[in-house]
C-alpha cells in the first residue's frame, strides 16, 4: 500500500517541473534522465559537468529530505529477478522509444511533442496491461 502524501507529492512535482524548465531555459536541453545519464558514461559528453550536477541533485534531494526529518516509504514487493527483468525491459523501451518516461512524460508532453504523446500512451497502456496480467492472470 502506498502512503497518501499530497503535499510532498505536490512539492516534488513542482520541483521536477522547475528543474525541467530551468534546464531548458539555461542550457536548451531536455530533462530526460536517460539522456542526461548517457552523457556521464564514457565516452563523456563535452557537457558532462552539468549532467553530473543534475544527477547528483537527483540523488542528494531525497537524502537531504530524510536528513531534515522527512520519511520516504519505499518497498519493492517483487523478487529481485523480476526487478532486474523489468529494468532490462525498460532499457529496451528507452532505446527503441527514443527516450525515457521522464523525458517524454514531463518534457515532451509539455512541448506537445507528438512522438512523446505516442510514447507516453504506449507506456501507460503497457503498464495497465502488465498490472492486469500480473495481478489477475498470473496472480501476483
Amino acid at each position: 500500500m502506498t502512503d497518501f502524501t499530497p503535499f510532498q507529492s505536490l512539492l516534488g512535482g513542482a520541483l521536477i517541473g522547475l528543474s525541467a524548465v530551468l534546464l531548458m531555459a539555461l542550457h536548451g536541453r531536455i530533462a530526460g534522465m536517460t539522456g542526461i545519464l548517457t552523457g556521464v558514461i564514457p565516452p563523456l559528453s563535452p557537457e558532462w559537468r552539468w549532467r553530473a550536477a543534475f544527477l547528483a541533485g537527483a540523488v542528494a534531494a531525497p537524502l537531504l529530505y530524510q536528513a531534515v526529518g522527512g520519511h520516504i516509504a519505499f518497498s519493492v514487493p517483487v523478487p529481485t529477478l523480476a526487478l532486474v527483468g523489468g529494468g532490462f525491459l525498460v532499457g529496451i523501451g528507452v532505446h527503441f522509444g527514443g527516450g525515457c518516461p521522464s523525458g517524454h512524460g514531463i518534457c515532451g508532453m509539455a512541448r506537445l511533442s507528438p512522438p512523446s504523446v505516442i510514447a507516453v500512451a504506449t507506456f501507460m497502456i503497457t503498464a495497465f496491461a502488465t498490472v492486469f496480467i500480473v495481478r489477475h492472470v498470473i496472480g501476483g
